[in-house]
């Protein structure tokens, strides 16, 4: 029997809810199925093969106009099944600025 490792209630979907997953750099985008959700995460049946793309962060669409979404993290693969953790603010990475990449200021 599976131990429950998540830190908050699920809100579990009876027949599921559809949305979609797209890279985070916008190079793929696939239909999936939210089983499950809670604050920090969801469980995701994936539509497609998962085979070949990088899940390592991506974004969850869960309005057909882009403007409900999270960005998350996977967590855990079982089959066409993931697990997904939803990122905050404070914890996404930010790359560090390219030296030399400020814009000068020049006067006419």
């Amino acid at each position: 029997m599976a131990t429950e490792r998540r830190k908050g209630e699920r809100v579990t979907f009876e027949r599921g809810f559809a949305a979609h997953m797209m890279g985070i750099d916008g190079t793929w985008r696939r239909s999936c199925i939210v089983e499950d959700i809670s604050e920090t995460g969801a469980k995701l049946v994936v539509e497609g093969s998962i085979e070949g793309i990088n899940l390592k962060e991506f974004f969850l669409l869960l309005s057909s106009t882009g403007l409900a979404y999270r960005r998350c993290e996977l967590s855990w693969v079982n089959g066409e099944q993931i697990g997904a953790g939803f990122l905050r603010p404070q914890d996404i990475k930010k790359k560090p600025a390219r030296r030399g990449a400020n814009p000068q200021i020049v006067e006419i």
